[in-house]
């Protein structure tokens, strides 16, 4: 083992060490009776600092993963950890994670301010307080509420006695007839799309544009995540040339945009809205060969627009109803 590898491991062994007797013998905060468990948290004189615009309350549906987001200014050589509240297990250390479970992960990105946990496959005992801290004396720490929560339209697929089994997709049995399980007893089922499934076709060189419709929700999602195979899209993503606009309202659409498609662009792109269950399309980028399915005929690009424009004005049509 080179002696700078050694080195740095001794070093986060000693940070990890330090940050458990700081955590032990650290100073508690006296919060008022009736305020809320934040309502401590302000901005310090100097050293680091919390960034208070961060949201502090997360809500996720079970199964689906979370991310608690926690941004400190001005740190310096300390370190950030995050820490399970109800148990007081430390979860993460800098960006080395010091559980077993392995749901949970360590994000950050060197040149910014951004120390993240990654919560996945939530389930509901994962529901409480997470404290994101910095190891200075006393420590300082921000504290992130997570709620898992079932589907509000769970009870649509449990069955009565006597009740027909009802299927992924199709229709559901409501008394007396069969109706569209996307409304089943006035409720709608949250349901994300993505315009030109299963099979989506482009050209090398060309862009890749993919749009996911999420409605019969309650409320917009919270986020929606694009992945290619099971791997996260951002912006700053090695491959460059991604973006995605996503845009909230009664009807939330996403959009990734892919700038100059390669062979490796192919594969299963999905669509993860953190309140309706995955979306996924296989894309095909061609190397000047067509697909068996478009020998007849080709669909320029424009098509493509106008019957994405189509289907989402039919949508918006229905659901005025």
């Amino acid at each position: 083992m080179e002696v700078g590898v050694f080195a740095h491991i001794l070093v986060t062994a000693v940070q990890f060490i330090l940050l458990v007797k700081a955590y032990e013998s650290s100073e508690s905060i006296e919060v008022a009776e009736n305020s809320s468990p934040f309502s401590f948290l302000t901005e310090y004189d100097s050293g680091p600092s919390f960034d208070l615009t961060t949201p502090r309350e997360v809500t996720v549906l079970v199964g689906k993963t979370a991310f608690l987001s926690c941004s400190v200014r001005n740190r310096g050589n300390k370190t950030v950890s995050w820490i399970r509240h109800r148990d007081v297990h430390i979860l993460t250390v800098g960006r080395y994670t010091y559980t077993s479970d392995q749901r949970f992960t360590a994000l950050h990105h060197r040149h910014n301010d951004e120390w993240t946990l990654q919560i996945k496959y939530c389930q509901a005992r994962d529901s409480g307080l997470y404290e994101c801290q910095i190891n200075t004396q006393p420590h300082r720490s921000l504290f992130v509420n997570l709620n898992v929560i079932e589907p509000s339209t769970r009870s649509l697929y449990s069955l009565n006695p006597g009740q027909m089994p009802v299927s992924d997709s199709g229709w559901a049995n409501d008394p007396g007839e069969w109706v569209p399980k996307r409304k089943y007893n006035g409720e709608r089922i949250p349901k994300a799309t993505i315009l030109g499934g299963p099979d989506v076709h482009v050209d090398h060189g060309s862009r890749i544009n993919l749009t996911c419709i999420i409605q019969y929700s309650p409320e917009p999602p919270a986020y929606v995540f694009w992945y290619h195979h099971d791997q996260v899209l951002s912006l700053d993503s090695p491959r460059g040339g991604i973006s995605i606009l996503t845009e909230k309202g009664p009807i939330t659409t996403s959009s990734l945009l892919i700038q100059k498609a390669r062979v490796s662009d192919t594969g299963k792109y999905s669509c993860s809205p953190s309140n309706a269950d995955v979306s996924s399309v296989n894309v095909h980028v061609l190397n000047g060969e067509k697909p068996a399915a478009m020998q007849s005929g080709t669909t320029s690009y424009s098509d493509i627009v106008l019957f994405q424009v189509a289907v989402i004005s039919l949508i918006l049509l229905l659901t005025e109803r």
